[in-house]
C-alpha cells in the first residue's frame, strides 16, 4: 500500500506541476512583448529603472529595453536579418534619414502624444527626410543643445558680458586674454571635437538646409562653407598653442578646473565636467557666429527620439509604453541624469548650465546640427581637424565638395529623379 500511495503521490504532483505549468505559458502568452533597443549606453541604467517601473505597473505588457555599446552596429546587423525589435530609439541624424527612406520606421502619425512636443524638434525631423516623405516616424524625447559653455563665476568676477554677435565675441575673447586668461579650451586631438565649433557657427552663417540644396545640385560648399571656415580659424589663436594635443577629456577636465573661461561644446559634455568639478558654477550661451544680433539661433538637435518599426506588430501596445516613457516623472529623471532639454513642452526643471539657452528652447528657436547631413562615411571630423592644421581654406572646400560627390552619389541620384518627378 505504501508503495501504491507514493506512486499516487507522485502522480499527484506530476499534474499539479503541469497544470501550474499551463496556468503560468497562459499567463505569459497573455502579456504582450515589446523590445526597444536604443543607442545610448551611459543612459543604460535609467533605462533598466524604466523597464522594471513600467513591468510592475502593467500587467498586459511586458518591456524589455536594451542599451548596448554599438546599437547602431547592431541594429543594421538585425535589420538585414529581418529581425526587428517594435521600438527604437536613435538620434536624429544621418542613420534616421537612412532608415526613414528604407521604409524601415512605421508612419507615427496617429500617436496623440505628438501634440505634446516642441514643433521645432518635429521640423528638426521633418528636415531629416533625403526627400520629402509623407507621415512622422519619430517622437522627439530629447535634445542636446551647442554653444559655448563659460565659466559663470569667472565671468561675474571680472565683469565680463555675454556677447550677442561675432565681433563682441572676438572682443571678449581679448578682454580675457589681457587677464592672463586662457578664453577657449579646445579638445581637437579626438577629431569628433572639431564638430562643435563648426556646427554651433554654421546654424547662422549657413543655410540650414545646405546639404539638401547641394544635393539638389543648386549650390555647392564651397560657396556656403567660405565664411564659416574663415571664421572657425580665427577662434584657433583664443585656445591652447597645440589644441591638437589634448583630446574630449582633457579638455572636460582642463575647463572643469578653470583653466579656461570658456569651452565651445554641447550640453552632452556637462555630465563629464561636473564629474570633475561637481562645485564649477558654469552656464552656456548661444555662439554668436554673425554681427546680426536677430540672426542667433540655438544649434539643438534630436539627441534621442523614439520610432515604431514597421514590423511592430502591436503598435497601440508600443504607443503605451511610449507614453509612459514621456511620463513627466520619467522625462525629468532622464532631464536630471543626462542633463539634456526635453522635446515635450511642459514645465520642466532643466540644469542651470542651460539657463542662457532657456529663451531660444521655449521659443523654437534652433536649427539643426548641420553634420547630422554628413554620411558617416565622409569622416568630415578628420576633414575638419586636417583643415584646422593646414589653414588652407580653398582646399578643405575644395575637398569637403569632391567627397561630398564621392560619398553622397547614390543619395544626389535619388534627391534629382525626385525634383524631376515633383
Amino acid at each position: 500500500m505504501k508503495g501504491k500511495r507514493l506512486k499516487c503521490l507522485g502522480m499527484a504532483l506530476c499534474c499539479m506541476t503541469a497544470i501550474l505549468s499551463l496556468q503560468g505559458c497562459g499567463a505569459s502568452s497573455d502579456k504582450i512583448e515589446i523590445e526597444i533597443v536604443q543607442y545610448k549606453p551611459e543612459a543604460a541604467n535609467y533605462f533598466k529603472t524604466v523597464e522594471d517601473e513600467f513591468n510592475a505597473t502593467h500587467d498586459d505588457i511586458h518591456l524589455t529595453i536594451s542599451s548596448p555599446n554599438d546599437a547602431m552596429t547592431i541594429l543594421k546587423t538585425r535589420f538585414i536579418r529581418e529581425d526587428y525589435p517594435d521600438i527604437i530609439g536613435i538620434g536624429g541624424d544621418i542613420n534616421y534619414s537612412y532608415f526613414v527612406d528604407a521604409e524601415i520606421l512605421a508612419d507615427i502619425s496617429d500617436y496623440s502624444g505628438l501634440k505634446n512636443i516642441n514643433q521645432g524638434y518635429l521640423d528638426i525631423a521633418e528636415s531629416l527626410e533625403l526627400v520629402p516623405t509623407d507621415g512622422t516616424y519619430i517622437i522627439p524625447y530629447v535634445a542636446n543643445a551647442a554653444g559655448i559653455l563659460y565659466n559663470r563665476d569667472m565671468f561675474a568676477e571680472h565683469g565680463w558680458q555675454i556677447p550677442e554677435t561675432w565681433s563682441e565675441l572676438k572682443q571678449l575673447c581679448e578682454d580675457i586674454k589681457a587677464e592672463g586668461i586662457l578664453p577657449f579650451y579646445f579638445g581637437f586631438k579626438d577629431t569628433w571635437t572639431c564638430l562643435a565649433p563648426w556646427n554651433a557657427m554654421a546654424v547662422e552663417l549657413a543655410p540650414s538646409d545646405t546639404a539638401k540644396q547641394v544635393n539638389k545640385g543648386t549650390t555647392t560648399f564651397t560657396k556656403e562653407y567660405g565664411e564659416l571656415a574663415d571664421k572657425y580659424l580665427e577662434l584657433l589663436p583664443y585656445g591652447p598653442n597645440d589644441p591638437f594635443a589634448y583630446g574630449y577629456s582633457d579638455a572636460c577636465t582642463a575647463f572643469a578646473r578653470g583653466e579656461a573661461a570658456m569651452y565651445p561644446i554641447g550640453s552632452y559634455a556637462a555630465p563629464y565636467i561636473m564629474s570633475v568639478n561637481p562645485d564649477l558654477n558654469i552656464d552656456s550661451f548661444v555662439m554668436p557666429a554673425s554681427d546680426v544680433k536677430e540672426e542667433r539661433t540655438l544649434n539643438s538637435g534630436i539627441d534621442l527620439g523614439f520610432c515604431v518599426t514597421a514590423e511592430c506588430k502591436n503598435k497601440e501596445a508600443a504607443y503605451e509604453v511610449i507614453d509612459f516613457l514621456l511620463e513627466y516623472e520619467n522625462l525629468q529623471k532622464y532631464i536630471d541624469d543626462q542633463k539634456a532639454v526635453p522635446c515635450k513642452n511642459g514645465d520642466f526643471k532643466l540644469a542651470s548650465m542651460l539657463d542662457g539657452m532657456l529663451e531660444f528652447i521655449e521659443a523654437g528657436n534652433m536649427t539643426d546640427y548641420q553634420d547630422h547631413y554628413y554620411p558617416s562615411e565622409m569622416s568630415v571630423d578628420a576633414l575638419l581637424q586636417t583643415f584646422l592644421l593646414e589653414k588652407d581654406t580653398d582646399k578643405f572646400l575644395s575637398n569637403f565638395d569632391s567627397n561630398w560627390q564621392r560619398y553622397n552619389r547614390d543619395i544626389i541620384r535619388m534627391v534629382q529623379e525626385y525634383e524631376k518627378t515633383h
